[in-house]
């Protein structure tokens, strides 16, 4: 039997995964995609780890589908470990549009420098939203808790922007430091500067696979 016609998001793109009962998103790489079944591994494994997700728990997927966004319904069925964390889901009901308003990411590479601890930590961007980015930074004493206020700095398409930060979950890559940062309270031109450089990437990313 042929699975139904039904979206879903596409093996080794990104989604979200929403812990509904604790209102906590995480970003994750789609692994394995059905219409009954999703495979999704944590970005932030360590993070991720110390939720203690169990079996049964609600989620829901968000992913983006051309220049909206997707939610799809699933339950926890299953957390692996033999080979870094995996979280297998079953589906629960049908996918629709997001009636939320949420931010859209791409991947896009810029310049930032974060002031932490006495110094300022160069890195860059690993992806942006309006609402945010998660960024890769040169680490420098003790890495920022989440909750910490940070400020963040960086040039997008010649315009500085200097903006507040606050730190969602942070993991230690050897010398360096993998940040996800929520922008706080953004002003509106500002959130649409991001929001339009974010389709732009979007835009190129599927120009250059339609080659």
């Amino acid at each position: 039997m042929s699975e139904p016609d039904v979206d879903w998001p596409e093996e080794n793109s990104e989604a979200d995964v929403t812990l509904v009962t604790r209102g906590i998103t995480v970003t994750a790489c789609v692994d394995e995609s059905g219409a009954s079944a999703l495979v999704l591994r944590p970005t932030a494994e360590a993070y991720a780890a110390s939720m203690s997700v169990k079996p049964g728990d609600p989620v829901e997927v968000i992913w983006v589908r051309g220049d909206e966004e997707r939610s799809l319904p699933a339950q926890m069925s299953r957390v692996e470990r033999e080979d870094g964390l995996r979280w297998h889901l079953t589906v629960t009901g049908p996918s629709e549009r997001s009636q939320r308003r949420r931010a859209v990411r791409a991947r896009v590479e810029l310049d930032v420098r974060i002031p932490w601890g006495g110094a300022d930590l160069p890195g860059r961007t690993v992806d942006l939203s309006e609402a945010g980015a998660r960024v890769l930074v040169d680490g420098w004493g003790l890495p920022p808790d989440p909750g910490s206020q940070v400020t963040i700095g960086f040039d997008l398409d010649g315009r500085f922007l200097d903006l507040r930060g606050e730190v969602v979950w942070q993991q230690p890559r050897g010398a360096q430091w993998l940040m996800a940062l929520r922008f706080v309270a953004p002003p509106e031109p500002v959130q649409d500067r991001l929001r339009r450089r974010v389709f732009q990437q979007l835009r190129d990313d599927r120009a250059k696979a339609d080659r």
